[in-house]
C-alpha cells in the first residue's frame, strides 16, 4: 500500500531541497521541549472542563451552551490564524512557504464525521483528550484509547475500499 503524505497544507521549500526538523537526526531528549506545552495543554483541558463526561454529554443533550463555546471559540482562532497565514504570507521557522490546497468535499467524510461524533457521545471522549483524561485518573479511559488505536488500524486496513 503506498504512504500518502498529509494534504492538509503543504510547505514548500525556498531552496531546491527542503529538510524539515522532524527528518535530522535527533537526540531522544530533544524531544523534552514538547512535554511541558503538551503538560500545559493537559491541565488547560482539564481546568475548562472540556474533558468532562458530564460536560460532553451535556452537550451532545442540548443542555449547555459551555463546550459549544469551546468549540466555536476554536474554530474562530483557527479560521483568523490561516487567513493571518494567508494574507502576510507567513511562513515556517524554516522559511519555507505554507499552502492550503483545496479539498472536495466528499461522501467519506460525512460518514467519517458521523462515526466519529457518535463515538464521541458515546464514550465522552475523543482522541486528543484521551490522555489528558487518563491523567485525571479515569482508567475506564483506556478502553476508549485501545479502541481508538484499534479503529484507526482497522481505517487504515480498509481505506481503500471505503467511499471516497
Amino acid at each position: 500500500m503506498p504512504i500518502e503524505t498529509n494534504t492538509d497544507f503543504e510547505v514548500r521549500s525556498l531552496d531546491s531541497i527542503c529538510i524539515n526538523d522532524s527528518e535530522l537526526p535527533a537526540p531522544w531528549y530533544s524531544n523534552i521541549k514538547f512535554i511541558i506545552p503538551g503538560f500545559l495543554f493537559g491541565i488547560l483541558l482539564v481546568k475548562s472542563e472540556v474533558i468532562s463526561w458530564y460536560r460532553i454529554q451535556e452537550m451532545f443533550r442540548l443542555q449547555s451552551f459551555h463546550m459549544f463555546g469551546v468549540i466555536g471559540s476554536a474554530v474562530v482562532v483557527g479560521m483568523i490564524s490561516v487567513w493571518i497565514i494567508k494574507k502576510l504570507k507567513v511562513k515556517t521557522i524554516q522559511g519555507e512557504e505554507i499552502h492550503f490546497p483545496k479539498k472536495p468535499l466528499n461522501k467519506g467524510q460525512i460518514y467519517g464525521g458521523l462515526l466519529f461524533g457518535f463515538g464521541w457521545a458515546l464514550t465522552g471522549a475523543c482522541p486528543g483528550p484521551l490522555y489528558a483524561q487518563l491523567g485525571t485518573g479515569a482508567t475506564v479511559t483506556i478502553v476508549t484509547l485501545l479502541s481508538a488505536i484499534f479503529g484507526t488500524w482497522l481505517y487504515g486496513l480498509l481505506r481503500e475500499k471505503l467511499p471516497h
